[in-house]
């Protein structure tokens, strides 16, 4: 019997890498699980059932709360974890597990979330003198510039990639020069689908995590222009500097529950996705409740959202653009079947089931090789 190891980058929250992780650990519950960080608790029962492996960073202090601020470390933490047991690894990377070390007679499937914006085109974002200070940005620049160069050059330690759409199969090529299958990651459409009866309210709703990539102020301001109210659904270092931005115009309720972002996608009469993502889960969950999205239209929001008859895409990102797609959005009447069939097409079933076809390729090369 093949002997599985799931690897992930680390383990803190239910976000989009967590729901991919999720369907894989339902369909491979006999794998052994390894990640750099795993705070308990944090993610679901069919995560957690795993016999679950960490690295050296778990022993840290309060690691849960700090983990990003040990970025650097984090290749000589992946290359620690021993995988000489395992016949096959699957990664499910946007950071470093990508770069694991196996076995030389396994085999690495590794599903990329997208090559780490940190490191590659996204430095000045996150690690600008604007952010962090002079000092600090000079520091964490030639930090990224290395870690970039470790990503490069590990990059042959995968046999196959997948990505989660083809904007990231695009980065793959770019920054690994690799070719990569794709295959959608999972959106509950079950648990998300319209109310029997619900009339959207007139106001604009945002999930997600607030970093600086999201592009969250382009919302706030878009919405401000087009005096549409705005709520705000999720956490992060920029809500601080957000708040004060929005000063009062927009509101912000916080991390919530599946089940309560599920009612504000029924209630929303638009949902917003402001920055350029490699896939976006949200619009898809929103489109799955029945509910027009208006999205960027670039990155992966050009593969989930369809112009005119899910939702609107804008051009340019800019709070006029997103304030005039936005008025456009909310004066329309959108067909809500229309809108959930779309989202139908990337089920957890259809996730699941092109992943164990990989997964089953990647066993049949291994018997291949033994021959």
């Amino acid at each position: 019997m093949t002997a599985l190891a799931i690897v992930h980058d680390w383990l803190t929250g239910m976000r989009g890498g967590e729901k991919v992780l999720e369907v894989l650990c339902e369909r491979f519950p006999n794998a052994e699980l390894f990640t750099l960080v795993h705070v308990r608790g944090s993610v679901s029962p069919a995560i957690e059932r795993l016999e679950t492996h960490t690295s050296l960073l778990q022993h840290l202090p309060a690691i849960g709360r700090y983990y990003r601020y040990c970025l650097p470390l984090f290749p000589m933490a992946v290359e620690q974890f021993d995988l000489d047991r395992f016949d096959l690894v699957l990664s499910v990377s946007h950071c470093c597990v990508k770069s694991v070390i196996r076995s030389g007679r396994a085999r690495h499937l590794c599903y990329c979330l997208t090559p780490m914006r940190y490191a590659w085109d996204q430095v000045n974002a996150y690690f600008g003198p604007d952010r962090i200070g002079a000092a600090g940005s000079a520091v964490m620049r030639r930090a990224m510039a290395r870690l970039a160069r470790w990503d490069r050059d590990t990059a042959g330690r995968a046999d196959r990639y997948v990505a989660i759409s083809h904007y990231v199969a695009d980065r793959i090529r770019t920054y690994y020069n690799r070719e990569a299958t794709v295959v959608y990651p999972p959106v509950d459409t079950d648990f998300f689908r319209p109310a029997s009866e619900e009339t959207p309210e007139p106001f604009a709703l945002v999930v997600s995590a607030l970093v600086p990539y999201k592009r969250i102020e382009l919302a706030i301001e878009g919405c401000r222009l087009a005096r549409i109210p705005l709520k705000i659904v999720g956490g992060g270092p920029e809500r601080a500097a957000l708040e004060r931005m929005a000063g009062g115009s927009a509101e912000f309720l916080g991390r919530a529950s599946d089940a309560d972002v599920r009612a504000l996608y029924r209630r929303a009469s638009v949902v917003l996705l402001p920055g350029e993502e490699d896939f976006g889960i949200v619009p898809l969950e929103a489109q799955a409740c029945g509910t027009p999205v208006v999205a960027l239209g670039r990155g992966g929001a050009r593969e989930t959202v369809v112009h005119d008859k899910t939702g609107v895409l804008v051009d340019t990102p800019t709070p006029e653009a997103f304030a005039a797609a936005i008025a456009e959005a909310c004066s329309r009447r959108f067909d809500t079947v229309a809108i959930r069939r779309h989202a139908e097409r990337f089920g957890r079933r259809r996730f699941g089931d092109e992943m164990e076809r990989l997964v089953a390729d990647e066993m049949a090369a291994l018997g291949s090789r033994a021959c």
